[in-house]
């Protein structure tokens, strides 16, 4: 392979836009640029096209278009989920339960309720990553008045057993609202609220090949969460303001010709199969992603080269991943230190996420690299 070709490794972080979705957000920017809420030919043509988006994302989530909010991403799809629910449902009571290993939007989200006085709990995954759902179990009473939890863990990949959770919450008469975080999930594992038991899922472009800038929240017909931003009546008052048109269709047109998830998945588990088989022939590499997680991400710790050098080591070879969630920044990670990793394996992790862009050969390239900065670099902690 050529080693001067780009390997992109990060997609968990960010998608390249498609080819479709730029030319849509170029087409809704230079010809279709009405405002939706203007009464004239101009603003009905971009409203129709914003309810063609709607229509799309709406049907990936087996939900209806009236229950699909647009949002600026999953940040905001996050925010207005947790804080309206909790504030809705603040006469039945002041117990949320969560998990440690949650995005920051969420984790910061829960930090601004506990000091309003709600109390929150946070479910502690086991050493593999994992959260058995005896756990949540223990967490739910009859006094949660929200529950939310991540559909995909976006740093190792672990699955959460949304479908369970609903049930405990129905089972325990609890007045739960039940949100998950779904952006790392969203076009990579079926996500059909009814079968599934949850009322709100946050969802954003720039993980499925959109421009970033635009994500979406469902709100199960019937759920009702307050708004805590207020302006001009948009998305039903809900997250009110001019919508960024063009990178709402652009999301609409991404995901119309994103692979199903079935197809999406046969093809990244044969990438990702491919990269665990070099992994595994380097003794200094230990894998932190369980071998039941999503196969679009895998977690790994490099000997004993600190992340951040071996980051560089490989972007000076045109390969790119990243040393976890790109929130984070250059902190250790809050979701291997739940796990109770010991902390030399919390600063040697990588993390690489895959798309159905990435191939075989791109992971042989990546082992080879990986394996020449272990090599090269593992001097310098002698």
């Amino acid at each position: 392979m050529d080693t001067t070709q780009e390997i992109y490794l990060d997609n968990s972080a960010t998608t390249r836009v498609s080819k479709e979705a730029a030319e849509k957000a170029l087409y809704m920017m230079t010809e279709c640029y009405g405002n939706p809420s203007s009464l004239h030919s101009k603003g009905f043509a971009a409203e129709k096209e914003m309810t063609a988006a709607r229509e799309i994302i709406a049907e990936r989530l087996s939900a209806q278009p009236g229950e699909i909010y647009f949002t600026s991403g999953g940040t905001e799809s996050d925010n207005i989920a947790i804080l309206g629910a909790a504030h809705a449902k603040k006469r039945a009571g002041n117990k949320i339960v969560t998990t440690a290993i949650e995005h920051p939007a969420v984790l910061n989200t829960m930090a601004q309720l506990e000091k309003e006085g709600f109390e929150v709990v946070y479910v502690q995954p086991e050493a593999d990553g994992n959260i058995p759902k005896e756990k949540f179990d223990a967490a739910i009473d009859a006094k949660t008045i929200l529950v939310s939890v991540m559909a995909v863990n976006n740093e190792t990949g672990v699955l959460l057993p949304l479908k369970d959770i609903a049930g405990m919450i129905k089972r325990k008469k609890a007045p739960a609202l039940f949100h998950t975080d779904a952006v790392q999930g969203f076009c990579k594992i079926p996500l059909q609220p009814k079968k599934l038991g949850v009322d709100l899922i946050s969802v954003s472009g720039h993980k499925v090949h959109a421009p970033k800038g635009v994500g979406a929240l469902y709100v199960k017909s019937g759920v009702r969460i307050l708004p805590h931003s207020f302006g001009g009546g948009q998305e039903k008052n809900l997250r009110p303001g001019t919508e960024g048109v063009p990178q709402i269709c652009a999301f609409g047109e991404a995901v119309k010709h994103m692979m199903t998830e079935k197809e999406a998945l046969t093809h990244v588990k044969a990438v990702q199969t491919h990269l665990i088989e070099r992994l595994k022939t380097m003794p200094e590499v230990v894998l932190n992603s369980p071998e039941n997680a999503l196969p679009y991400i895998v977690n790994l710790s490099a000997g004993r080269v600190r992340a951040e050098t071996m980051l560089h080591f490989l972007a000076e070879r045109n390969i790119f991943v990243s040393s976890g969630s790109a929130c984070g920044k250059a902190k250790p990670s809050h979701v291997l230190s739940a796990m109770q990793l010991p902390k030399e394996r919390v600063e040697t992790s990588l993390r690489v996420s895959l798309s159905t862009e990435n191939t075989a050969e791109e992971m042989d390239a990546f082992a080879d690299a990986l394996k020449e900065g272990l090599q090269t670099l593992s001097h310098a902690y002698a």
